[in-house]
């Protein structure tokens, strides 16, 4: 089971959480929003780009607390699948989510897969679907340029 991982954050030095996707290869989906970053620590280009896209669902905001908890509760629904990989293409993505979870999810394992996305099918994503740099399209988009690879842990 491939669980695709995306975040938006402030900035690249002062790094908060804005917000996290994780997007199952069966299509379950987990979106929640951070109600507790600065966005006096926000760089201009997350100014410019993410934070527009944001809060448009006031159910998906959380405390980082309720976000703790509610990532916990949906990564458990997958306990007893076989080669639990979390994947992400940019490392910050797994050090978010571990920061956030306290440390790594037990029983899940991380697999960077910058290196096989197909870079093609990720731009036919956006240019039909839209939504480039926020952490959920962000997430889908991954999934799709994936699709017919098989990632084995530490591959």
């Amino acid at each position: 089971m491939r669980i695709f991982v995306d975040c938006e954050f402030t900035d690249f030095v002062e790094c908060e959480l804005i917000s996290l996707a994780l997007v199952a290869d069966d299509g379950r989906e987990f979106y929640g929003e951070c109600s507790e970053y600065d966005p006096a620590r926000c760089n201009d280009f997350v100014r410019a780009a993410v934070l527009p896209q944001l809060q448009r669902n006031p159910d998906l905001a959380f405390t980082r607390d309720a976000l703790r908890a509610s990532v916990v509760a949906w990564l458990a629904q997958f306990e007893g699948e076989q080669d639990r990989l979390l994947c992400f293409d940019y490392g910050g993505d797994w050090d978010l989510l571990c920061d956030l979870l306290e440390g790594p999810p037990p029983g899940w394992q991380a697999v960077n897969v910058a290196r096989l996305l197909d870079r093609r099918r990720s731009e036919d994503y956006y240019r039909t679907q839209g939504g480039r740099h926020h952490a959920l399209a962000d997430a889908r988009a991954n999934r799709y340029a994936m699709i017919g690879t098989d990632v084995a842990a530490g591959d």
